[in-house]
């Protein structure tokens, strides 16, 4: 960001200043002066104050200076009020109009505010400046908000795409369009820039440096972000650094913008499920390639040329054969240089972010060839020859560079280029080109050949940032496209670019109603559904309609194929089809430029049609194009790899006499147009724009300067036309866009219908209803749905109108009332006022007479010693003592009776609590039990624990004994692979064995090889078949693309069922991850141990390697050790110095001093001199000595002087001494620091190097174990090939015998099957082109099907107009036929009255004079009175004017009641707000008051406690007081009877025993008294703990108040500021809706006077069209009789002729209609028929595909779910551990818990005795009050208020004690249902563990049983195997055998001896039975013949026996 910028505070550019907008004062002024807009050539629209309205016309006053204009009445558009300015969504302005749109976007554009919504719409405008809203701050402050959160901006479009594509699971696109220079390249670079921070796959976006620079300088800079996330991902780094490569090679700089896209495109962002971005496409459209070969004035070709020339080194230079800017001609304005750019920059960041983008070196120097030569096509220079108009190549320099870079043969090029071979009938001709044909075929492959390189890079990038690994669910399309153009004359790309938007609009339309509409059937409302994307429909059909009638690119496509046509030929086919179309339009003159015009929605273009032949065919010279083909580089060879798709030279028919380029044939339909190409390509981007969720952005520029802060008015109205937002306004108008709630509807405008709804309560709906009924509203302004009324716009502005004027209406009278009471009061003072100055008058006058009369003094000096006069005094003094007296005595007795109602009360409340006290003790006992009963439940969840842990052992002794069993495995396999070494050689031998039989096998294999070709040959058909099958598939996946759309309904339900079980899955997973990991780092530790141990000794050189390398380490260790103490000294040093620098400072310090002392001294000294010098002066001539002093003193001053300059000049040396010395000491440190930090970053590349290292040593550990793994698998494969060869040799016996019978049979079946397989090719072409017939038939079909039922509707229409024309014509017929009647009767009259005629002739002519002249006035009449009807028609056209004018105005009125609305919506959430917080408080409240009443329940407890025990206590002393009574009463007994000496000797004993006995008992009383006095002292220490704790309590309940009450007052005074807030807010309302209702009734005025005058223009129009017609009467009479009627009767006779012929062709074509529908119709049927046959057998094929890998991914998915159920059942293991240390802690937990409730117990109990106390001293003093009253009354009065002072003070602390005890009863509460709801999960998790452990038992068993069964059969394997190999050996030893026998055999056959036969049949035997006949030996009874032979040729001779 720029270092201004960076000052800059975001939200300036983000928030609107409300404080501004709400200003009163504008809006009085708003409403004072009625402003307007008026429109204005400089500002587009002014605003003005109506002053004067004249009729139509108006009197306004210019706001901006004062100028007074007249102004129509249709020409002013409502100005909506202020509030409304810099609104953030114009859907929202009262006056959706023209003028308010361009006026808010103007106020926000000023303001710094670019982005506003309307609607759907998300409008921007370019700032031309750098803007500070796109840092990262920005991104995060939009990230994850709601549109309507957060102001607008691109990133909250960006948001609400991302949260809908994850949410909604649907493909979002955000399409961008606007001209050239209005941001739409920024815009989506901010999107990208935004999704790939939110979207990122990477984890450390946190360091991420969003660029700083703000790109909203639209087009200012030409890269972006060009390396500043680099710590993002790969994939996102790559996604940002694709549009600095495509803007250097599709970007340009033109007049209106320096860095403009000369493309579209259409960016398709990939994401997984999760939301992260998978992978990207950019598809592009339109490349204007024509501006590589010329350029406009000012402008440059694309910025790939200037970069490459200013930024290419020498060697490059060198190897593209560059030269300078001004050399090449395709660079027609020289170096144009940028401003704020450099090119040479520009061209190493484009290389920066290819190199990001993974291009090779090749592929970057092949690229950059290309562009080199492109430039060198321009040099390349033709010449005319003298004599024919031949070309010619006068030097070529530039064609040998040229051919140099694209690797093609000069000569061969220059007779391509001069000379090229057309084909002509079926020969080839070398046709000479002329200098202009050669110019055009050099150009149009400059064109070409960039056009290529561009797409390749497109498809190179788009490979680049395609990411198969990760399956993208959604994406996300960004449409950068150009928007509407419309130029002086518009070409064909012109027309193109405006059929997108044409297109794009309707898109708009099309999804913008439908959510309207959507809304409507939500709400259940009538409404007929509005398709407002036909409105668009004719001119897109227009466009690209194919047939009835062709549309303009249909019929541009048909004369490229008509030889000799040219433009003109295409211009009048057009006009001739197309003529008669609605939005089609011919020039108005001959002199107009344009060839036709199209009116688009946007407005009417000129199109003018030149050369678009040529540009939708795009020919070549095909001959240099294959020359290209063949290049020698392979990059150009691929660029022109589709040569034969090219439009050449031979189909340029150049023979004829036409100009080049004037006709063209077609190479068997392979090429395509280019308008072709793009309708299919746009249809395409129309087909995935439909399937997605669009968000639509409109750029705008405001100037052609490229100034910031200027805005064009008349240009931003013209975009926003051309961009649909105006249109958008108009769509918004048609249906309801106001709708309000019912509750809201009801509060807002109850006001206009106080009696409609009764008192009580009323359903919502049915209220507004009531209501609706009151208002008398017109049925067709309002709809009421289910939950909110809709309206028609305009209606609510009338209503608020209304309401305003009610709201005034009110007030005025609350202002009249108040008024008139405040004057009647100020007038009654007056009349007092005025009685009283009477009476003064009066009495002054009396006085006036009686002071000088003595009777009256006298009067007035005795009156005052009259005791009458104070007799009324004191009575009156006495009357007002006892009323004072009496009021006291009854405020006495009322207070005593409140007392003693208060008494009772305290009594009431007293009991309640006691009652309490009783339920908190039943409730404490029920605790009691509750955690006995947890007790018990912890005991057993302690046996479960224990249980868990004894299944625990049993587990890891499992897993104990399956690696023992594993490692038994291992062992085993080592014996097999032992076993397969020792079988290995024995098939070395079988092999051997193998080589002697296959000479045998030959003859076999050769039959074999015959059937095999033949095999073959059926493969190779079969391929063929199958390469036909896909033909039909790949036909067929057009069908699969539309049946995608269910299936992606389908995947978003899936979606949210995988979301859900994921969500499920999460919460166990997380917990369980760690513990994973860490297992299998465990497992594989452990592996790579068990495999280093095993490899020791290929790692023991690494060893070695460590070794060093660890020697290395410490080597470097201890220097890092030297260089810390190197470190430490020089820090010792630096403090020395900074000691020696403190030292000098402080002498620095002292000099100081020293020099301060001196200049004192200096002062002093100067002021002696001075004083000196006065003296001197006085005593000048006194004497000599004097003299002789001053000049002493003068000298020794002038010595001072120089000491001190000496000593300050060596103290500043000292100083720059010392300072060099500490500059020196610095400088060293540094030098030392940097060392050491050297030495750190070597020792940190060392550490890097050995971990590295490392690294390598465990990937090498890896690779072993692969090769391991790899082995075992070629182990395993040699196994099945030996057993397969094995199976090989017994089967190949039996295929011989069987070969030979079906070669036979397969050669007659293959012939059947031949014959078959072409039938079934013959018929899978038919079915293809009878698919692809039906399919176009289809279309054809569906469009004339639309175009029928249009032209149904059209012929409907017209046979009416036709049969009305044919009754009105029948009726003139008649009344012709009635005149011609007449006619014949007055022409024999006047053929009898000729002869008589000619007589008066001469009379008459006098009178034919005076008929003349009649007939003229007459004429003159009928010319006024036309005149007059053409005034009245512009009248009524006024009038209708100003009724849409009204019905705008309306429709703005409602715009503003639905904002008030929403206002009104808002004030009422407040107000729930209040309400809420007003419940809250009251339950707070009475939450206090329970607490209170729970308190002084427990205190009744206390107290009875207490009074037991005091009873209890009072008891226990009386006994105690008894016993000792007792006591003594017994030792007086004693002592009588140790005193009675009588019959002692008796009673001795006796007595002994009851002295005994006494005495036990004296002790037992003793320990009871002991016992008691314990207790009692136990209870008064827990007295004085309950009183020390009810101390503190109360301390702390009063601070809780005091908070409390705090809070409260805070909460009460913020409640007040809202409700006073509210009230300004709704007077503001009740203002502006008696502003409204004033403007509505001045409206309704206005209607009413402009429906007189429509009536008066009625009238006048009625009375001028009766005398029209009675003077047409006069002028048909007077026809009548001039006129011939024999003329007229043929004239009606031909037209009667011509209606009915025109009937009849009419009758015919509807006739031929039906017909044409009805077999339409039919083709239809059997096309779906055939469709649906077709899908059937899909359906079948992929059925059984899709099995199949159902089948594979279900074994995958088995094989994957064992080994997560091995992992899970570790986990589970670990998770068990965890759970059991949790319990542990919680009974800790419980067990702390259980004390502190003790405590608190405790605690109470002391709380209770207190207040027991407490009780008894109330009553106490309650008693001494009852007493004290009757005797002293008013002193008892005050004593009381005093002591119920302090019963309130006692029971607020009693209330606050109780309500502490219950948060602490609450507490435990809680923390038990905790505890309960853990032992429940435990038991839970408990029982899970149970079955997962059972589970994991079951798989263990699984396993096992899968463990047996493989060792099962790898024995039987082994069994199998060693049977094998034993018949092996008989084999071997039975043939060794024969061999011997054939031997033995041979040589007795050549001696002649005699033969025996035994072991020759035993070896036959043997080999038959194993099966091996293999060896080409004789049988027995060949044998026998043989001998037999040669036993009869020979001798005979003596055979043994």
């Amino acid at each position: 960001m720029s270092h201004r910028s960076g000052q800059e505070d975001p939200e300036r550019y983000l928030f609107v200043d409300r404080a501004v907008v709400y200003n009163p004062a504008t809006q009085a002024d708003w409403t004072a002066k009625k402003l307007v807009w008026v429109p204005s050539e400089r500002h587009g629209f002014e605003a003005a104050s109506i002053r004067e309205e004249r009729g139509e016309e108006v009197l306004v006053e210019l706001a901006e200076n004062g100028k007074k204009v007249v102004i129509n009445k249709d020409d002013i558009q409502k100005m909506n009020p202020p509030k409304f300015s810099k609104v953030e969504d114009m859907a929202e302005l009262t006056c959706l109009n023209e003028a308010s749109v361009l006026h808010n976007l103007k106020d926000r554009y000023y303001s710094g505010l670019i982005y506003t919504y309307s609607g759907l719409f998300c409008v921007v405008i370019n700032p031309y400046k750098n803007l500070p809203i796109y840092s990262e701050n920005i991104i995060e402050m939009y990230r994850g908000k709601k549109r309507h959160e957060m102001p607008p901006h691109i990133y909250a479009i960006s948001e609400s795409a991302y949260r809908c594509m994850l949410q909604d699971r649907e493909d979002q696109s955000i399409l961008c369009t606007g001209e050239s220079g209005a941001g739409k390249t920024e815009n989506t670079k901010k999107v990208i820039q935004y999704l790939a921070h939110v979207a990122s796959s990477h984890k450390g976006r946190k360091d991420h440096n969003i660029p700083p620079e703000s790109p909203k300088a639209f087009k200012l800079q030409a890269s972006f972000l060009p390396l500043c996330f680099s710590p993002q991902g790969e994939l996102e780094r790559q996604l940002l650094q694709a549009n600095p490569i495509l803007e250097s090679f599709g970007n340009a700089k033109t007049v209106k913008n320096d860095n403009s896209s000369r493309f579209g495109k259409f960016i398709r962002i990939n994401f997984d499920v999760t939301g992260y971005i998978v992978g990207a496409n950019i598809e592009t459209y339109l490349l204007e390639k024509s501006r590589a070969i010329r350029q406009a004035k000012d402008e440059r070709t694309f910025h790939i040329f200037y970069r490459l020339l200013a930024g290419a080194g020498e060697h490059l230079r060198t190897d593209l054969l560059l030269e300078g800017f001004n050399n090449y001609r395709f660079l027609s304005n020289g170096n144009i240089p940028i401003p704020g750019q450099q090119d040479k920059d520009n061209f190493q960041e484009t290389l920066d972010a290819m190199h990001i983008m993974s291009f090779s070196h090749d592929e970057i120097v092949c690229m950059l060839k290309v562009v080199s030569a492109v430039l060198q096509f321009g040099n390349i220079v033709f010449k005319k020859e003298r004599n024919t108009d031949q070309a010619s190549m006068p030097e070529n320099t530039a064609a040998q560079k040229l051919c140099h870079l694209l690797g093609m043969n000069v000569m061969e090029f220059t007779r391509a280029i001069l000379t090229p071979r057309i084909k002509v009938g079926r020969d080839y001709v070398q046709k000479a080109q002329t200098k202009e044909q050669a110019d055009f075929a050099v150009e149009a492959l400059a064109k070409a050949t960039y056009e290529r390189l561009f797409r390749w890079l497109v498809h190179r990038i788009n490979k680049a940032l395609d990411r198969t690994k990760r399956q993208g669910a959604s994406f996300i399309g960004i449409l950068d496209i150009a928007g509407f153009e419309i130029f002086e004359l518009n070409s064909f790309e012109q027309l193109c670019i405006n059929y997108t938007n044409e297109k794009l609009q309707q898109l708009f339309n099309h999804t913008m109603f439908i959510l309207e509409q959507e809304e409507y059937q939500r709400e259940g409302i009538e409404w007929s559904f509005i398709d407002f994307g036909l409105d668009l429909q004719p001119c897109i059909d227009l466009i690209e309609r194919p047939t009835n009638p062709p549309g303009i690119l249909a019929l541009l496509d048909e004369e490229c194929w008509f030889p000799k046509a040219t433009d003109k030929t295409f211009i009048d086919k057009v006009l001739q089809e197309q003529g008669t179309h609605t939005k089609f339009q011919k020039p108005r003159q001959l002199k107009d430029k344009a060839d036709f015009c199209i009116i688009h929605y946007a407005g009417r273009v000129d199109y003018k049609a030149d050369e678009w032949l040529m540009k939708n065919m795009d020919p070549l010279n095909d001959n240099v194009a294959t020359l290209l083909h063949q290049s020698t580089d392979k990059f150009v060879a691929e660029l022109w790899k589709d040569v034969d798709r090219i439009v050449g030279l031979d189909q340029v028919a150049g023979m004829n006499e036409t100009a080049f380029g004037a006709a063209y044939k077609t190479k068997k339909g392979m090429f395509r147009t280019v308008g072709q190409l793009y309708k299919e390509q746009l249809s395409k981007l129309m087909a995935t724009l439909r399937n997605t969720n669009p968000n639509f952005v409109r750029c705008i520029i405001p100037n052609h300067e490229k100034r910031a802060g200027k805005l064009d008015p008349h240009l931003v109205l013209d975009q926003l036309r051309c961009n649909g937002v105006l249109e958008g306004i108009r769509i918004c108008r048609q249906g309801f866009p106001n709708r309000i709630v019912f509750q809201e509807f009801r509060q807002r405008y109850e006001i206009l219908t106080p009696n409609a709804i009764p008192k009580g309560f009323m359903d919502g709906k049915q209220a507004c209803e009531r209501m609706i009924q009151a208002l008398e509203l017109d049925g067709n302004l309002f709809r009421i749905g289910q939950s909110k009324i809709f309206f028609r716009a305009g209606v609510l502005a009338h209503l608020e109108e209304e309401r305003d004027l009610k709201i005034t209406d009110i007030i005025i009278y609350f202002q009249a009332v108040c008024r008139g009471y405040l004057a009647r009061k100020a007038f009654a003072k007056k009349q007092q006022q005025l009685s009283a100055l009477k009476v003064l008058q009066r009495n002054c006058a009396a006085y006036l007479k009686l002071r000088h009369w003595q009777w009256w003094r006298l009067f007035t000096k005795v009156k005052p010693l009259l005791q009458v006069t104070r007799q009324e005094e004191e009575m009156q003094a006495k009357d007002e003592e006892l009323v004072k007296v009496k009021e006291k005595q009854t405020k006495v007795e009322g207070e005593l009776v409140e007392m003693e109602r208060k008494h009772q009360q305290l009594m009431e409340e007293k009991n309640i609590l006691a009652e309490q006290l009783q339920a908190e003790t039943e409730l404490f006992a029920e605790a009691e039990e509750m955690r006995a009963r947890l007790a018990s439940k912890k005991q057993e969840l302690e046996e479960i624990l224990h249980d868990l842990e004894s299944r625990l052992e049993e587990e890891e002794e499992r897993t104990q004994s399956l690696q023992n069993e594993k490692k038994k495995m291992q062992s085993h396999i080592q014996d097999l692979e032992e076993q397969l070494d020792e079988e290995e050689a024995g098939r070395q031998k079988l092999q051997l064995e193998k080589v002697t039989a296959e000479a045998k096998m030959k003859k076999y294999e050769e039959d074999i090889l015959l059937l095999e070709d033949q095999n073959s040959k059926f493969l190779k058909e079969k391929k063929l078949m199958e390469d036909r099958i896909n033909e039909m598939t790949s036909m067929l996946t057009e069908e699969e693309e539309k049946a995608k759309n269910l299936g992606k309904v389908k995947n978003k339900q899936e979606m949210m069922m995988v979301d859900l079980e994921e969500r499920l899955k999460k919460e166990e997973k997380t917990r369980q991850e760690l513990e994973k990991a860490k297992r299998k780092l465990d497992g594989e530790l452990s592996d790579l141990q068990d495999q280093i141990a095993e490899l020791q000794v290929q790692t023991e050189e690494m060893k070695g390697q460590l070794v060093k390398k660890e020697e290395e380490q410490q080597m470097m260790q201890a220097r890092g050790e030297d260089e810390v103490s190197l470190k430490n000294n020089a820090l010792k040093q630096v403090r020395e110095l900074q000691a020696q620098l403190s030292e000098l400072q402080e002498d620095l310090d002292s000099e100081k001093l020293a020099r301060n002392k001196a200049e004192k001294l200096k002062r002093d000294l100067s002021e002696e001199l001075e004083a000196l010098k006065t003296e001197l002066e006085d005593t000048l001539d006194t004497t000599a000595a004097q003299q002789e002093l001053r000049t002493k003193r003068e000298q020794e001053v002038a010595e001072l002087k120089k000491t001190i300059d000496e000593e300050t000049k060596n103290h500043e040396a000292q100083i720059q001494e010392m300072r060099q010395r500490h500059g020196t000491a610095l400088e060293e440190l540094s030098e030392q620091l940097e060392q050491a930090k050297r030495f750190k970053a070597n020792l940190e590349k060392t550490k890097q190097s050995q971990e590295s290292a490392n690294k390598e040593l465990a990937n090498e550990v890896k690779c072993l174990q692969q090769a391991k793994t790899e082995s075992e698998h070629k182990r395993k494969k040699l196994e099945s090939q030996l057993q397969e060869f094995m199976a090989r040799v017994t089967e190949g016996e039996r295929a011989k015998g069987e070969l030979s019978d079906r070669t036979h049979k397969l050669q007659t079946e293959l012939d059947n099957v031949s014959a078959m397989l072409e039938d079934a090719e013959r018929k899978g072409i038919k079915t293809a082109k009878d698919v692809s017939g039906l399919e176009s038939q289809l279309q054809d079909t569906q469009e004339l099907l639309q175009e029928e039922t249009r032209q149904k509707l059209n012929l409907s229409s017209r046979i009416r107009q036709l049969e009305e024309e044919k009754n009105t014509l029948q009726e003139q017929q008649e009344e012709d036929e009635e005149a011609r009647k007449n006619l014949e009767k007055q022409m024999l009259t006047l053929q009898a009255q000729l002869s008589e005629s000619k007589k008066k002739l001469e009379d008459d002519v006098g009178t034919i004079d005076g008929l003349e002249e009649m007939k003229k006035k007459l004429q003159k009449d009928l010319e006024l009175t036309s005149q007059r009807l053409e005034e009245k028609t512009i009248g009524f056209e006024k009038m209708e004017k100003t009724k849409t004018r009204l019905q705008q105005e309306l429709d703005d009125l409602t715009v503003d009641l639905d904002h008030q609305r929403q206002i009104v919506s808002n004030l009422e959430k407040k107000q729930k707000k209040f309400d809420q917080m007003l419940a809250e408080e009251k339950s707070i409240s009475a939450r206090y008051a329970e607490e209170r009443d729970r308190a002084e329940a427990e205190a009744r407890e206390k107290e009875t406690k207490a009074l037991s025990m005091t009873r209890a206590l009072d008891e226990a002393l009386e006994a105690k007081e008894e016993l000792e009574r007792i006591n003594k009463q017994l030792r007086a007994e004693m002592e009588d009877l140790m005193s009675s000496k009588d019959d002692v000797g008796k009673n001795v004993h006796e007595l002994e025993k009851s002295k005994r006995t006494l005495e036990q008992q004296l002790e037992e009383m003793k320990t009871q008294l002991e016992e008691l006095e314990d207790e009692l002292q136990a209870t008064e220490d827990a007295k004085l703990r309950l009183e020390v704790n009810m101390q503190a309590m109360k301390a702390q309940y009063e601070r809780d108040l005091q908070g409390r009450d705090d809070q409260n007052d805070e909460k009460k005074r913020a409640l007040v500021k809202q409700v006073r807030e509210m009230e300004a807010e709704l007077e503001d309302e009740r203002k502006q809706r008696a502003l409204a209702v004033a403007a509505k009734k001045k409206l309704e005025m206005d209607l009413k006077d402009i429906e007189g005058h429509i009536e008066g223009a009625n009238k006048a129009r009625d009375e001028a069209i009766k005398q029209l017609r009675k003077l047409q009467a006069q002028m048909k009479d007077y026809q009548r009789e001039l006129e011939d009627a024999r003329a007229s009767r043929d004239d009606i006779f031909a037209i009667s002729k011509e209606n009915e012929k025109k009937l009849k062709s009419l009758e015919a074509e509807i006739v031929q209609l039906h017909e044409d529908l009805a077999a339409s119709e039919r083709g239809r049927r059997h096309a779906e028929q055939e469709r649906d046959e077709l899908q059937d057998e899909i359906s079948n094929s992929t059925s059984g595909k899709s099995a199949l890998m159902d089948e594979k991914r279900r074994l995958e998915a088995r094989i994957a779910q064992l080994e997560e159920e091995l992992e899970e059942e570790q986990g589970n293991m670990e998770l068990l551990n965890d759970r059991f240390r949790k319990t542990t802690m919680q009974v800790d937990t419980l067990s702390t818990e259980l004390s502190s409730e003790r405590s608190t117990a405790q605690k109470s109990e002391n709380a209770r005795q207190q207040l027991e106390r407490q009780n008894k001293e109330l009553r106490a003093k309650l008693g001494e009050l009852e007493g004290s009253v009757k005797s002293r009354f008013k002193a008892s009065i005050t004593a009381l208020e005093a002591k119920i002072a302090q019963l309130e003070e006692q029971l607020e602390q009693e209330a606050k004690e109780r309500a502490a005890a219950n948060k602490i009863v609450r507490r435990t509460e809680k923390k038990l249902k905790e505890i309960c709801m853990q032992v429940e999960d435990e038991r839970r998790h408990a029982d899970q563990f149970k079955e997962q452990v059972e589970k994991a038992n079951s798989r263990m068993k699984q396993l096992k049983r899968q463990l047996e069964e493989a060792e099962e059969e790898a024995t039987r394997a082994n069994a199998s195997r060693r049977k094998l190999q034993r018949e092996l050996d008989d084999a071997t030893e039975a043939s060794e055998g024969l061999s011997r026998e054939v031997h033995t055999l041979k040589n007795r056959l050549r001696r002649g001896g005699p033969i025996s036969f035994s072991s020759s049949r035993s070896g036959r035997r043997q080999l038959q039975v194993e099966g091996t006949s293999s060896l080409d030996l004789l049988s027995d009874d060949e044998l026998e013949n043989k001998i037999t032979d040669n036993n009869a040729n020979e001798t005979p001779a003596p055979q043994p026996e």
